[in-house]
């Protein structure tokens, strides 16, 4: 997919379950040695760790929220599980929520946490093939 100029971008962030504690000098270091471990050096670009979902929200997440409609319209039981306020509807629902965002800047897809990557590839690279041709696909979410 690096052919066609792809590029991922990561965000880490600590609002689902507290699950990124860490300062952001220690989030490569987790990664390599504790989860997923085993060595892992991320091959995309991480970002500092920020709010993306209430009052703090970077300004990222607010104009990709906004543009995209919601993945889903609950967050199960959030009690104990995530930490802003106030909680909409269309914000990120839990860690790995991804946004396929075109050349031109606007977003084009939206997925659900924990979709199957083989769904993501799919995606993208159904979008990649239509923009090739000239054709304008529809926003989509899965």
């Amino acid at each position: 997919i690096k052919d066609y100029g792809f590029t991922v971008l990561g965000f880490p962030c600590n609002q689902f379950g507290k699950q990124e504690p860490g300062d952001n000098h220690e989030i490569f270091s987790a990664l390599k040695h504790v989860r997923p471990g085993n060595g892992f050096v991320p091959n995309f670009t991480i970002f500092q760790k920020a709010d993306i979902n209430g009052d703090a929200e970077q300004g990222v997440f607010k104009f990709l929220k906004n543009a995209c409609p919601p993945v889903g319209d609950s967050f199960g039981n959030p009690t104990n599980r995530l930490f802003w306020e106030p909680l909409k509807v269309s914000d990120i629902k839990w860690n790995f929520e991804k946004f396929l965002v075109g050349p031109n800047g606007k977003p084009v897809m939206r997925w659900f946490p924990r979709v199957n990557v083989s769904d993501v590839r799919a995606g993208i690279l159904r979008y990649l093939s239509f923009s090739q041709t000239q054709r304008r696909i529809p926003f989509t979410r899965y």
